[in-house]
């Protein structure tokens, strides 16, 4: 089992290129199928998730080949309908070949998704809005049986939460159906715009993405095209809550610095120096972080992105005064501040509510990641402890970091896999 040493209570300095995004890569790669052509996939970060993403495709018939951060996927020939339960099971948002397996062969089975425990993510809004398309959706021991007769047609969707994987589900299947698709309450995340932007590329229309109502005129087909995936917005909050952590300076190039700006926004409140560019970030972190003032409510975007909760906590932990989270999205995403406290931090979590009083200092520990941003935090409170941290489980974190201590080494830290 690999683990990460760090060595702690060094100042990170230098410049890091953000790596293509995760939430953003997957989708697409999904949305790939529907090309029947050869697509072109430039900026792909080289994750597990994403490879777990190309095994899938390899499973039902394409081509999913890599060179350095270029995918190629060739999706001429769909030989199969079914995705294995081994398969499902190896990345949470595997439910996205769903739609674009409708949209592509009018039937699908597939299993209930894995990947990070982070409570209950129902996949009832996925479903509702498919059999409104016109499926027929049967459930038996586990698995989701899905057929469309004909061709799936347009329909008017409200969601009940601007659920991210339910709008991409719709779209998918949404962009090669007969007739227009109206999508009320969409969710507005950066990613949904980029997968919109590589359909469009290949031919399919759409508008108003980026906003609550998305509408969708199918084609009768789509072709291939080469399309360059926008940066980990994600990855880039962590890289800065890092540097706010250990103290030091940071400028982040290739960076998505519009739709980081709800994450900003609340790391310029620790007192840190941030100046940006079109598409550049620069952090400087002198002194002792202040604690933010204003409760920290995760929500859908433009809000606070639930994905950047545990790491910022990660910096508050040892800022002057108390900051409080509310985590809104998910049942389950504290389960890192088990392992913080275990350093030393002082938190109390109550429900959805979590207060962080400042402590002195963090002291190195032998920790265990849970899920993905978890075991980021981790890191991220291990550069700014004294002595040093072992963190297992890491696997969680090689699924959304592209070799995680390469990046800090290149940054100064001392971290090591082992």
């Amino acid at each position: 089992m690999q683990k990460l040493i760090v060595n702690g209570g060094q100042r990170l300095r230098g410049e890091l290129a953000l790596q293509g995004s995760k939430n953003s890569a997957l989708p697409i790669m999904a949305a790939a199928l529907l090309s029947g052509e050869e697509c072109v996939l430039k900026n792909c970060p080289k994750l597990t998730d994403v490879f777990a993403a190309s095994r899938i495709l390899n499973c039902v018939g394409c081509k999913c080949t890599f060179s350095g951060n270029t995918a190629v996927i060739s999706s001429e020939n769909v030989s199969e309908n079914t995705i294995p339960e081994e398969l499902m099971r190896e990345m949470r948002s595997s439910i996205i070949f769903l739609g674009a397996m409708l949209g592509r062969t009018g039937e699908c089975t597939v299993c209930c998704p894995g990947g990070c425990e982070l409570g209950p993510r129902p996949i009832d809004m996925h479903l509702a809005a498919l059999k409104k398309m016109g499926a027929d959706i049967k459930e038996s021991f586990g698995r989701i049986i899905c057929r469309v007769p004909g061709r799936a047609h347009g329909a008017r969707i409200s969601l009940p939460f601007p659920s991210v994987g339910a709008t991409e589900n719709i779209i998918l299947c949404a962009v090669t159906a007969e007739g227009e698709t109206v999508i009320n309450n969409a969710a507005r995340e950066p990613e949904i715009c980029d997968l919109c932007g590589f359909l469009r590329a290949c031919g399919a229309e759409i508008s108003g993405d980026g906003e609550s109502r998305i509408v969708i005129s199918g084609k009768d087909r789509l072709h291939g095209c080469e399309y360059s995936i926008m940066p980990d917005r994600i990855a880039g909050a962590t890289y800065l809550c890092m540097t706010a952590a250990a103290g030091g300076e940071i400028i982040l190039t290739n960076a998505c610095v519009q739709a980081m700006e709800p994450f900003l926004s609340v790391l310029e409140q620790t007192g840190c120096s941030i100046y940006t560019t079109e598409n550049r970030i620069f952090l400087r972190s002198g002194s002792r972080l202040k604690a933010v003032s204003d409760r920290i409510r995760t929500m859908p975007h433009p809000g606070f992105p639930t994905d950047a909760q545990a790491v910022i906590m990660s910096a508050l932990v040892t800022a002057d005064g108390t900051s409080v989270f509310e985590e809104n999205i998910f049942d389950c995403r504290y389960r890192h501040t088990d392992a913080l406290v275990k350093m030393g931090a002082d938190i109390q979590v109550l429900g959805k509510i979590a207060v962080i009083k400042g402590v002195e200092k963090l002291y190195g520990a032998n920790v265990e990641a849970t899920d993905l941003r978890g075991g980021a935090a981790m890191v991220s409170a291990a550069l700014a402890a004294e002595g040093k941290t072992e963190i297992s489980g890491i696997s969680h974190i090689d699924r959304g970091y592209e070799k995680v201590e390469e990046a800090v080494r290149r940054l100064g830290g001392s971290i090591k896999r082992v």
